[in-house]
């Protein structure tokens, strides 16, 4: 028989084992957001530096409207790529994270279903321990089916927040065609 000082180490054990987990992934985060915005400013330089040359060669207004025109479509294609980038990355990680969270959720269930089953075998009869285990299963199968619910909530967040990407770029598309 496992004793509570073994359990209570395994359980430390686990929960840091999570939060390095969830550490790593946030991190893997970052660090794609780091790379994307190092990009962006590598990018947004040379962009300038040619603006910068384009806008030195206008000569009239023909120039200038060309110029304008040349700069800005380029720059709104870029932004709205960034913003995506930025986005996917967002999803990317929260997708990580609530898979690790519901991992570990169900394993915590299950084994508190189990120490309470457990508990109920050793207990001496008649004190209604079959009651107390029938309550904790009826406990966590609403709170599993909340965290369900809400999780399916968020999922939905998430693809409405994706449609609006994909219209905002649309518009973006569209604008683009109509000034040219």
């Amino acid at each position: 028989m496992v004793n509570v000082a073994d359990k209570i180490v395994a359980l430390n054990r686990a929960h840091l084992e999570t939060a390095v987990q969830a550490a790593n992934i946030a991190l893997a985060g970052a660090e794609r957001l780091v790379e994307l915005n190092l990009s962006a400013a590598k990018t947004a330089i040379a962009e300038g530096a040619r603006a910068a040359k384009t806008w030195i060669e206008v000569k009239d207004v023909k120039d200038l409207v060309a110029a304008h025109t040349a700069i800005a479509e380029p720059q709104l294609e870029k932004a709205t790529a960034f913003a995506r980038g930025v986005y996917e990355v967002a999803v990317q990680t929260q997708t990580e994270l609530a898979k690790l969270a519901e991992e570990r959720i169900a394993e915590a269930n299950q084994a508190l279903i189990a120490a309470f089953e457990q508990a109920a075998k050793t207990a001496p009869a008649g004190i209604g321990a079959e009651a107390a285990v029938a309550a904790v299963k009826s406990a966590v199968a609403a709170t599993t089916t909340a965290y369900d619910t809400l999780s399916k909530a968020a999922k939905q967040v998430a693809e409405l927040a994706e449609a609006n990407v994909t219209a905002f770029a649309a518009k973006a598309e569209a604008a683009k065609k109509k000034a040219a």
